[in-house]
């Protein structure tokens, strides 16, 4: 469908997990780092039909669900310890960076894995 539409835009969510070494959950962090593998493959392959393939890493959004079940004011503070930007990151953090990324100001841009999570990695 892209092809036969000149192009397009792939944005595949990945993860920091496995940068940091996240221990305790061997599969997701395995299989976020796939997500990598998986963009570059695709990139090399679809590029010549102009549909650019990339990821967006969050880091620790704070959504409802990682607010209730993971993040604690230990956990707060090390996540904080370890940002560069002390502030919490949200939904539209990682909304506005794929807005970006489908929009044809990143028509530039292929290939790679944008990584949101206020300096962490």
């Amino acid at each position: 469908m892209m092809q036969k539409a000149g192009g397009g835009a792939i944005i595949n969510l990945g993860s920091t997990s496995w940068k940091i070494g996240q221990g305790g959950m061997a599969a997701y962090t395995a299989s976020k780092s796939g997500v990598t593998g998986l963009t570059r493959s695709l990139a090399r392959d679809l590029g010549p039909d102009n549909i650019r393939v990339n990821t967006i890493s969050p880091g620790w959004i704070m959504t409802e669900r990682q607010l209730k079940l993971w993040v604690t004011p230990e956990g707060e503070k090390e996540i904080m310890k370890n940002q560069c930007l002390k502030r919490k990151l949200y939904p539209i953090d990682i909304a506005r960076v794929a807005l970006f990324l489908a929009s044809d100001e990143a028509s530039a841009c292929t290939n790679q894995d944008f990584t949101v999570d206020g300096g962490w990695v």
